[in-house]
């Protein structure tokens, strides 16, 4: 039940029907015994910058943002993380509010950290290590920032927007020095960049459902047994490139805990309380498994 207690946080998107959070994060709540719900709100871009500063006009204590509007956001809101200004793009608004009683909205970037996190809990180390990233969109970016500030000793980013991969690469020379290299994506590129790399990540959307037998990965080759595979995907859960990666001897992690991971530093940053990872995953495989997505 939603009272005038109840603090509100949500989830901002076009579309927004089909998202895990709402399930992860009040089953979150409910296990902390918090007053707090999580909503979907379905924005149409046109309508982005009214519904951004109506969170803080309604009492909303932030909120998630995801697809298209994690750039265009950037412009709306007061204050900004310097993660979210080198990634440029935001996924999580918080409200503060003053002395004076005016509320502004701040924008950070938990997507980075949650791939991170994720790393470290599947044991997988990134400091000194040669990394492949497949794509070059926002969540390439997220996952590159991340990896370079964990310190990566190369990362190479096949994509077939060369355009947009020297656009990533530029965005973060300072940071990267000559640590990041581009290449177009190919069967072969995928298969000789993979042969000297600890860490394949696929951050397009190649794989997801209804497409769940497509592939980053050319299905003639094996991949090396001691490569990890993380695919951001996680509808399905277990990709056809994470089948891949098993049937190869390969590490294989899914998307669902980068999603979580993220969720969960939100989570903390909205309640100031620690998250309950396992809660979150639980209701999330739920969710999955009802055929909600």
């Amino acid at each position: 039940m939603i009272t005038g207690d109840t603090r509100l946080v949500g989830l901002i998107g076009w579309p927004v029907a089909h998202s895990l959070s709402p399930a992860m994060h009040n089953a979150a709540f409910r296990h902390l015994g918090l007053d707090w719900k999580y909503v979907p709100l379905p924005v149409h871009p046109d309508m982005l910058g009214v519904a951004a500063q109506g969170l803080a006009a309604l009492g909303f204590a932030g909120a998630n943002v995801t697809v298209p509007h994690k750039t265009a956001v950037m412009t709306q809101i007061d204050g900004l993380s310097e993660s979210a200004r080198q990634i440029g793009a935001v996924n999580t608004l918080l409200v503060r509010e003053g002395n004076d009683g005016i509320r502004s909205l701040d924008g950070t970037n938990t997507d980075s950290t949650g791939f991170i996190r994720s790393l470290q809990r599947a044991d997988i180390p990134v400091a000194g290590e040669r990394v492949v990233v497949c794509g070059a969109g926002g969540a390439a970016r997220a996952i590159v920032f991340g990896l370079l500030h964990a310190g990566a000793a190369q990362v190479f980013v096949l994509s077939r927007r060369i355009e947009a991969a020297q656009q990533l690469k530029q965005q973060f020379q300072a940071i990267a020095g000559e640590r990041v290299h581009i290449l177009l994506a190919s069967d072969e590129a995928y298969v000789e960049s993979a042969r000297s790399a600890s860490l394949l990540v696929n951050a397009t959307p190649v794989g997801m459902s209804p497409q769940a037998d497509a592939s980053i990965w050319p299905e003639s080759k094996s991949m090396p047994a001691e490569l990890a595979v993380f695919d951001l995907v996680y509808a399905p859960l277990e990709t056809k490139l994470l089948k891949q990666a098993k049937a190869s001897g390969a590490r294989a992690v899914d998307g669902l805990s980068m999603l979580i991971e993220q969720g969960a530093e939100a989570f903390t940053l909205w309640t100031d309380q620690p998250s309950p990872i396992s809660v979150m995953r639980k209701a999330c495989e739920h969710q999955i498994q009802g055929g909600c997505l």
